[in-house]
């Protein structure tokens, strides 16, 4: 058996898939790849697909990761190139590695997610500016997800501000992203006092503890 390791881009064709078509929509992949998944034991074995965080409905991400194991002794070049022939629009595949089978999940080892955020609103930068300072100065802000209150402060790694050469205004936040301790981009826009629908989210990075490729 070998575990395999991808790193791929989310794009516009698939902005509104959710994660669990994301898993459907691997597996077809491999399907078409003829390539042999791996399953879990029990009474409902499931093909061993791991994604390392989701990705909320509507966010594009230029830095996804994915594990798959596959059954045999499998070369990864042959890999790469059955599954880059069989991928569908909306996945781009920037690295593929084989990586050691006793490595932790990705999920426990993940630490925090970097997001491009981008105005849609024209929003005032001056004004903008102010509220994010007001926001890091604030030692907790409370707000509510799922019938619970939650403190977002502290989920709140890094928060920086850009003006691209047209003027439109984009921010870019470090959060946590660990397991329930995890920010969301849309609430940080939201408690700046924002409509955070009238922004875009674009995930550039995740941040592990140690390497995560060979």
């Amino acid at each position: 058996m070998n575990r395999f390791r991808v790193l791929y881009s989310k794009t516009e064709p698939l902005r509104y898939t959710g994660m669990l078509d994301m898993q459907h929509i691997w597996e077809r992949v491999f399907r078409r790849a003829h390539l042999e998944l791996a399953y879990s034991q029990g009474f409902h074995p499931q093909p061993r697909i791991q994604q390392a965080a989701p990705l909320p409905l509507g966010f594009l991400s230029s830095f996804e990761i994915l594990d798959f194991w596959l059954e045999g002794e499998n070369m990864i070049e042959r890999v790469t190139e059955s599954i880059q022939t069989a991928i569908q629009p909306g996945l781009e595949i920037t690295r593929m590695e084989i990586v050691d089978l006793s490595l932790p999940p990705l999920q426990t080892v993940l630490q925090t997610a970097t997001y491009q955020v981008t105005d849609l609103l024209s929003v005032n930068p001056d004004e903008f500016i102010l509220k994010k300072q007001q926001f890091l100065e604030q030692s907790s802000i409370f707000r509510e997800r799922r019938g619970k209150t939650y403190d977002l402060r502290p989920l709140v790694l890094g928060l920086d501000e850009n003006i691209g050469s047209e003027g439109a205004l984009f921010l870019v936040m470090c959060l946590t992203a660990r397991d329930a301790a995890t920010g969301r981009p849309d609430e940080v826009i939201a408690a700046l006092g924002y409509d955070p629908f009238g922004f875009r989210y674009l995930r550039v990075e995740l941040g592990f503890s140690g390497s995560i490729f060979p």
